[in-house]
This record gives structure tokens, sequence and C-alpha cells, in this order.
């Protein structure tokens, strides 16, 4: 907040409609953040989780979807037709911009997302692909559901969108920069978050690397 009212009352110098900018000496301090995510053990769970209610399914469902997207609720949630396209490989890609930022986001659909909106189509009358409630109801639904599944984690809808970077993207050898295109990121630095906490990928391309040099060894 500090730093937005500094960059106000830059502003307002610029314009001549103040002469002394009272945040210009303030430090700021950042602390980086640990994002959460589902492990592929606790996303396979949730998957596979039989639930009795259609309501807590329908959820469950729009969760997994942006799970394997990376897409945010508004962005799930104004998807429309002319948002999949024929891409290269003749294979269906998801273009849109996100709302947020209004930077392009452009994917190729894996298999399992588009099994959910072939799932839920023509489930709505306004055009759009995915049968969405507002942000509260899912992210009340998605703590049903993570009890039910035995997830400790809180469950958010945008846990979903960190999944997608670290469990779904990054920890399978996907490239940092194809995944920031992905997620719509302006910059590298933002998706790095998400790079900091794959410690299994590291795990295992050293241990491939070991077994690799094992030849070298004295």
């Amino acid at each position: 907040m500090i730093q937005r009212f500094r960059s106000i009352y830059q502003v307002a110098i610029d314009n001549g409609w103040a002469n002394k900018n009272p945040f210009v000496s303030f430090k700021l301090k950042f602390e980086n953040t640990e994002r959460g995510y589902l492990t592929m053990e606790e996303l396979t769970n949730l998957m596979n989780k039989q639930l009795t209610s259609k309501r807590l399914e329908q959820i469950r469902d729009i969760f997994v979807f942006s799970c394997f997207t990376g897409l945010a609720y508004c962005d799930a949630q104004a998807l429309t037709a002319e948002h999949i396209i024929n891409g290269p490989n003749n294979r269906h890609w998801l273009r849109t911009h996100r709302k947020k930022t209004s930077t392009p986001v452009d994917a190729p659909l894996l298999e399992i997302p588009s099994q959910i909106l072939a799932k839920y189509e023509g489930s709505c009358l306004d055009g759009k692909l995915l049968p969405i409630p507002t942000n509260q109801k899912c992210n009340d639904y998605l703590k049903e559901i993570a009890a039910l599944c035995g997830i400790e984690k809180r469950l958010t809808f945008h846990l979903a969108r960190h999944t997608f970077a670290t469990t779904v993207t990054l920890t399978n050898g996907v490239p940092i920069e194809s995944v920031s295109m992905m997620l719509g990121h302006r910059n590298l630095k933002t998706t790095q978050v998400y790079a900091k906490i794959v410690h299994n990928k590291l795990a295992e391309d050293m241990a491939k690397l070991s077994t690799r040099l094992q030849h070298l060894a004295m």
C-alpha cells in the first residue's frame, strides 16, 4: 500500500499538485511468500473421489479444469466457444486474455480439461462453457470437497492455478518460459516464484544425472 501511495504522490508532484513525497525515504521490504498447491497424489485423489452430490461434483470438475489449464476464477467463468481454437498439430488450444492484467493466454488444451468441457457442453444458457457459480460459493464447496478427500490444505479456486504451475507443468519438465506464457504472466520473475518450490523435480533431475555419471566414478 505504501508503494502505491508513493507512486500516487509522485504523479501529484509531476503535475504540480504536491510539493513533497512523504513516502520517498521509506524503504520497502518484501517477504517471499510460499504458494500453496496440490501434489500429484492429492490431485489424483481429488479427481478419483466418488462424490454423491452433483453440486460438489460440478465444482470439483471445474477446479480440476483450472488445475490443468491454469485459468483464474474470472477467466474460467468468462470462457466461451470463441476462446477454443484449432492450433498446431490439429489440437484444440485455449486462447484468451487474463481479465486481471489483459495479458494474452495461449496454451494447448490437454485431454482432461477437454473431457470436462465435453461433459458440460450445452449446460449454460448464456454461451459460457462451464457452469461456474460465484467465487465465494466455489470456495465454500471446495472446503467440503477437501474434507471429503482428506486434504488438509486450504482448498480455494486460486490454488488450482498454483497447482497447474507446479505439479502439472514445472514438475513434469515444462520450461518455465512456456509456463509463464500459459499463465499469462507479464514478467518471468512472477513465474519463478513457483520454480523455487518444485523440490521433487530437482531431486529427480539430479538422480538421473547421478545415473549418467556413474561410469565416471573413481
